[in-house]
């Protein structure tokens, strides 16, 4: 369904309907506003970004195109997620190849939501001894974060809502879309 600015307002993805929730030019805006602080921070420096697949990929790949310093960028594997809810077991897919001990690593994540997640993906970091890990989430979801570590770069604080697209996926589908969408609770 199209809006009258030309946008696409409602979606449906599997057997939800999602409605506009943030367009991709605000999008863009907030992906450049960070990568400007992580530029500042990191001057000098060759940063390691680290993506959580499979959601913050393309969250993972705008990011890196507006970085200015040299960096690197490696991926790792992490799940939790069964259709629209969070589990409690974290299960590591793919794990990483890098050398990381004394380097400074930027976790890129998607979301943020209970936080299980970049805990466990946190913890076994630390047995790798990097010099430094920040945290690059474009999504916060303060209200259903669980744990206890910060959020160095956040894109967007969210309320605790359902959203596809922009590699966000339900049940593995939707991440293709350029905008963000969040569930139409009314269906």
């Amino acid at each position: 369904m199209l809006s009258t600015n030309g946008k696409t307002s409602r979606i449906k993805v599997r057997d939800k309907f999602f409605n506009l929730y943030l367009e991709k030019e605000k999008i863009d805006r907030i992906v450049s506003g960070i990568a400007t602080c992580i530029d500042l921070d990191y001057q000098g420096k060759n940063p390691l970004f680290l993506g959580v697949l499979n959601g913050a990929f393309i969250f993972a790949s705008d990011l890196l195109r507006k970085v200015k310093i040299p960096c690197e960028i490696s991926f790792v594997k992490y799940s939790s997620y069964q259709g629209m809810a969070s589990g409690e077991k974290v299960n590591r897919i793919i794990g990483l190849n890098e050398t990381i001990r004394g380097r400074e690593i930027i976790i890129v994540e998607d979301i943020v939501d209970t936080g299980l997640t970049m805990a466990k993906l946190l913890g076994d970091l630390k047995a790798f001894e990097p010099a430094s890990v920040k945290i690059a989430s474009f999504c916060f979801k303060k209200e259903a974060f669980r744990e206890n570590f910060t959020i160095d770069y956040c894109g967007l604080e969210i309320p605790d809502l359902f959203v596809v697209g922009y590699g966000l996926d339900y049940d593995g589908a939707g991440r293709n879309f350029p905008d963000i969408y969040q569930l139409d609770e009314t269906q």
